[in-house]
């Protein structure tokens, strides 16, 4: 997909569904970004999008989607909305010429998520999803140890996250309608699409159980789901929303070592990845690494204005979010 290229030095943002995840990361994201500006931001209700963009020091406030993809000088949006108004909120932005970064998941289902790819071919507009942890240099690193052959074959991969859900003011969180599923689709995802990154490899079956078993109206609250990736490999991914901690974290074990980092979704920091080789020995050799993880939202927002300034196709693909969004859709239909 080809579009011109834009002739400026920044991408204006305009951010859709402005709350407290805006407020806190998103915006002073763009803010930090070397080539992005924002310049408008959207909340349902209009006092609270005024009062939002004095706080940020933006110009455009809006309580309608279509008025802000509509502004002239909104080159592309952020979509934070709630899970089930992004397809259509997307849609929107395509049809207005705007380029679009949405957050994950992507949708809701499957369904959804070809529908926003099509409208934003059809419009000759970006799509990019945000799974900022593929632009972490700690999962790159793992990456690059899996792919080197080093460690051997890969029989297992793991990664969990787990928080407290009683904190969040998400208050449509375990409404199935509008969430489109718990943990699984919250935090779960991430750690799908890291290890489907990681092992460069795709999940060919899906397995699990979940706590309460979701139904029409509410989502589950935990979930473990066992995957069985082409090669082999056998993953494990357990999200949870009933944790009294915050807590993430992700281990690849192959047949010559094995790798493993917590907090990996965290960033702005020195992460610590271990790495345990097999030695002639009973005791394997352990090296640690310290590596500079820096604001991942940052370098996504980043990433996406490279995209659009060079006109060249986003490195956080919508096919590939497409591609979790299956193993979402049958997850959450395993009986």
């Amino acid at each position: 997909m080809k579009n011109n290229p834009t002739p400026r030095s920044k991408i204006r943002y305009g951010i859709i569904g402005f709350g407290r995840f805006a407020d806190k990361t998103i915006a002073p994201a763009i803010k930090q970004s070397h080539n992005s500006e924002l310049i408008a931001l959207q909340n349902r209700t209009l006092t609270k999008a005024k009062e939002a963009a004095s706080a940020h020091g933006i110009g455009l406030a809006f309580d309608s989607v279509a008025e802000l993809v509509a502004h002239p000088d909104v080159d592309a949006v952020v979509i934070v909305s709630a899970n089930s108004a992004h397809c259509e909120e997307t849609i929107l932005a395509a049809q207005a010429r705007k380029h679009v970064l949405v957050e994950k998941p992507m949708a809701i289902n499957v369904a959804e998520c070809e529908r926003m790819i099509a409208a934003c071919n059809q419009h000759n507009v970006k799509l990019m999803v945000g799974h900022m942890l593929r632009l972490s240099p700690l999962v790159r690193r793992m990456r690059e140890l899996v792919r080197s052959g080093a460690m051997g074959r890969i029989i297992r991969a793991e990664s969990n996250f787990i928080y407290d859900a009683r904190l969040t003011t998400r208050s449509w969180l375990l409404d199935r309608k509008i969430a489109g599923g718990g943990p699984t689709f919250d935090v779960g995802i991430h750690c799908l699409d890291t290890l489907r990154f990681v092992l460069d490899d795709e999940v060919v079956s899906v397995k699990g159980e979940m706590e309460p078993k979701p139904d029409d109206e509410r989502t589950e609250t935990s979930s473990q789901l066992l995957l069985r990736f082409s090669r082999g490999t056998i993953g494990s991914i357990f999200s949870s929303y009933d944790s009294p901690i915050r807590q993430s974290n992700i281990e690849i074990l192959g047949t010559e070592a094995r790798v493993s980092a917590a907090d990996f979704t965290v960033g702005s920091r020195i992460a610590e990845l271990k790495i345990e080789q097999r030695s002639s020995i009973t005791v394997p050799e352990v090296v640690v690494e310290r590596i500079d993880i820096p604001n991942l939202y940052v370098e996504e927002v980043n990433t996406m204005s490279e995209c659009i300034l060079n006109n060249t196709e986003p490195v956080l693909t919508a096919q590939n979010a497409l591609m979790n969004q299956r193993v979402l859709d049958a997850a959450m239909n395993l009986e």
